[in-house]
């Protein structure tokens, strides 16, 4: 006989399995902080109450619409989009969110009994919701792609210039082909500020980023850099280029 326990819904599992299948689908296409175009960059809001989403939820909607490339962050229950005159397309997969019901009463006092004998209790809870691109019969509104101002960091571009590497500007996407040894960034005006850093920020740490990278190539430091995902050669690479943008981006300010 299977126990309750065992076949009871684990909310927390099933948001975890969601985002780990969402970074696994886009498996090698680090979004690092700027915007590529068909992504949604800002925080993901609920169409009925404008109000944004917060902690999971937000990495889960954002890991979601980065894996499908839905261009918005606007995300709704089925009956939420049925009351906006839109209507979710058949066969639309839903993307799971949770939220927190209280239990308990608040009268407790009044019926003699204190907080401690009748807690609140909070219980997560699981939603499921489509984003925008899901629906038809919703007009929604026109996203400009933003743009924030990079101020150039002397110290900072004077250590790029000693190395003499070759960056090439353009594109959406950041990385170092060593077969050619150089250097691709994304366009300045795609990056973006975050809640734990700015545009600027963004802009270095990546180009750091990068240059640690390049300093791998065989004619420098000749370290393993044509390593597949998933070996352990690469994750020690990614964990190099992690310290060589973290240590000078904590000091070029």
């Amino acid at each position: 006989m299977t126990s309750k326990s065992a076949t009871r819904f684990d909310v927390y599992e099933a948001i975890t399995n969601q985002i780990v299948s969402a970074i696994e689908a886009g498996t090698g296409q680090v979004q690092l902080p700027w915007h590529r175009k068909g992504s949604a960059i800002c925080r993901p809001v609920n169409v009925a109450s404008k109000n944004a989403y917060r902690g999971v939820n937000t990495v889960a909607l954002w890991a979601a619409a980065d894996a499908r490339g839905y261009a918005q962050g606007i995300w709704g229950t089925y009956r939420q989009w049925q009351e906006r005159d839109a209507q979710v397309r058949k066969g639309e997969k839903s993307s799971l969110i949770i939220f927190y019901k209280e239990y308990g009463s608040d009268d407790s006092a009044n019926e003699g009994n204190s907080a401690d004998e009748n807690p609140r209790r909070f219980v997560a809870k699981a939603s499921y919701v489509f984003n925008v691109a899901q629906v038809d019969g919703y007009a929604t509104p026109e996203v400009s792609e933003p743009v924030e101002h990079i101020d150039a960091i002397e110290t900072a571009e004077r250590l790029i210039a000693s190395t003499e590497a070759d960056i090439r500007i353009g594109g959406d996407s950041a990385y170092f082909v060593p077969a050619s040894d150089y250097i691709v960034m994304p366009d300045k005006h795609r990056f973006i500020g975050t809640d734990t850093s700015t545009a600027t920020q963004g802009w270095y740490s990546t180009l750091l980023h990068e240059l640690t990278h390049w300093s791998g190539h065989k004619t420098r430091l000749n370290r393993e850099l044509n390593e597949r995902f998933g070996s352990d050669a690469y994750a020690m690479e990614e964990m190099i280029a992690l310290s060589g943008q973290s240590a000078p981006s904590a000091t070029l300010q």
